[in-house]
């Protein structure tokens, strides 16, 4: 365990939660001089009246300059080496490759399934973009369902309170249900979505209709699951700047958790511990709710669960699937034995772990526009930087030497918050209750529709709409809400138009 880990598990033990000031949490990688450098320019901004320097470069010297299109989240980070380069196309192959049941004449390409969400990476994070939820008859691809069941034992509840696990999955469909299946096999059933409307009336007598969904699984063919079964929705997220994320030192995000709301602001955001499989306590970064250590975790872990590929890190050829499912645990298998164990060996997963690292971030657009900087300075006034936190410094120790002490701009602490009832799925997942989710990165938001051909947002796609997805927030971040809700028309705009150019 960490330095910086153990001081804040051992200060959250014995009551004291206050965000730790910088000075408690010294960055091992940087000299005192080099610290006073990324106090200063990672202050919080002061001035609206023109561009921050090295504003308009998000992802820092990894920044993606190349023309904005549908292609603008597949670009590789701007400073890789000529061999590294390499390294991120084959892995891009890797992100595209569609698998195939075993056994398949494509012998590198076979193992998909049993049961599955998606043929290939690809297929979820389509253009390295935003997923979304099905619309009508479409069935669900890059968008899928969580499942878990309550613990019943002390067993059960000591694995969840020692983060041997994040969650207890249904002994029937596993811990995500999949709608997909290799032939001769029944699928799992289907994610069945209705919404219903509600509409917000803003400040200035605007009229906003928000739509709320229920989710439900639809023609079960296994059987019946838990009757306790909790369900929760998850929409794939943007590839970009993972990397970056990564590099943000433990010590950077824990001075800005507040668990206890002891600073009395309202905002109480608090780190989510994931243990590694080597059996190390680390901060969680990655998912909607924090339960993913790593990219390779997250990776690994989608190779298994979406796709049913096994690796060295999850090396069940099932995936997810179950004891009570007998005919997906005897099916088929694409394991070559001269490539190795699993179906997905080493490089592998290496490959597409290094891709997924270094999807860069595009440049900024307009950052020196009046109306964007109007609204910075609105998102600054009515708090969406409490959560949103505009900028870090990565370490000079990241694991990339692309993402090592670069000026970033993701706006994101990295940290669980209770966003309220109405974004609740009343599912805990790891140390995140049903209430909490961690925030998400806004870099790159302002490109979803030319990316993904759609602007639909939050973790289930639920809002249409930017403004939409601000008004579903609550909880920690009502304040916030409320505020923009008050703004007049003009206002309003300008908080959009500087999301827009994100």
């Amino acid at each position: 365990m960490r330095a910086s880990v153990a001081i804040f598990v051992l200060l959250t033990m014995i009551g004291f939660a206050a965000p730790l000031a910088a000075e408690h949490l010294q960055r091992g990688d940087l000299t005192p001089a080099d610290l006073d450098r990324v106090r200063a320019i990672t202050a919080p901004a002061t001035d609206f009246s023109k561009a921050e320097a090295f504003e308009a470069m998000a992802g820092g010297a990894a920044t993606s300059t190349k023309l904005v299109n549908r292609d603008a989240f597949s670009n590789f980070s701007a400073n890789l080496t000529f061999e590294e380069e390499e390294r991120f196309k084959l892995g891009n192959a890797l992100f595209r490759k569609l698998w195939a049941a075993a056994p398949s004449s494509t012998l590198a390409s076979d193992g998909l399934g049993p049961l599955f969400n998606a043929r290939g990476c690809q297929s979820c994070h389509l253009k390295d973009g935003r997923g979304h939820p099905p619309e009508g008859d479409e069935a669900a691809v890059s968008m899928f369902l969580r499942l878990s069941v309550p613990a019943r034992t002390e067993a059960e509840r000591a694995m969840l309170a020692a983060r041997d696990v994040q969650s207890l999955p249904d002994p029937v469909y596993g811990g995500q249900l999949q709608n997909f299946a290799n032939p001769g096999l029944a699928s799992e059933g289907r994610m069945q979505i209705t919404y219903e409307d509600e509409q917000m009336t803003l400040g200035d007598g605007t009229l906003v209709t928000l739509r709320k969904p229920s989710y439900a699984l639809a023609d079960p063919l296994y059987g019946d699951p838990d009757p306790a079964l909790m369900i929760s929705p998850r929409v794939a997220p943007p590839m970009i700047g993972l990397g970056l994320l990564e590099a943000v030192p433990e010590e950077d995000v824990l001075a800005l958790a507040d668990p206890d709301d002891m600073d009395g602001d309202g905002v109480s955001g608090k780190p989510a511990w994931v243990k590694t499989r080597a059996g190390d306590l680390v901060l969680g970064r990655f998912g909607w709710k924090a339960s993913m250590p790593s990219i390779r975790a997250q990776s690994a872990g989608a190779f298994s669960g979406d796709i049913g590929i096994s690796s060295p890190d999850h090396p069940d050829h099932s995936g997810d699937c179950t004891k009570a499912q007998a005919d997906c645990m005897a099916a088929p298998q694409g394991a070559q034995a001269d490539l190795g164990p699993e179906e997905a060996p080493e490089e592998v997963i290496s490959l597409v772990t290094f891709y997924s690292q270094n999807l860069a971030v595009p440049a900024r657009r307009g950052v020196d526009d009046p109306q964007v900087l109007a609204g910075k300075a609105l998102f600054y006034e009515i708090g969406c930087t409490a959560c949103h936190n505009p900028k870090f410094v990565t370490s000079r120790a990241a694991e990339g030497p692309a993402q090592r002490f670069q000026l970033i701009w993701p706006y994101t602490d990295l940290l669980l918050h209770d966003m309220g009832e109405g974004l609740a799925d009343h599912r805990p997942d790891g140390d995140a209750d049903g209430y909490e989710w961690r925030t998400a990165p806004l870099w790159g938001i302002g490109l979803t529709e030319t990316v993904s051909g759609h602007t639909l947002y939050l973790h289930d796609g639920r809002a249409r709409n930017l403004t939409e997805a601000i008004l579903w927030h609550g909880g920690e971040a009502e304040q916030a809400r409320d505020g923009f809700a008050e703004l007049d028309s003009d206002e309003r705009d300008a908080l959009l138009a500087f999301l827009g150019s994100l």
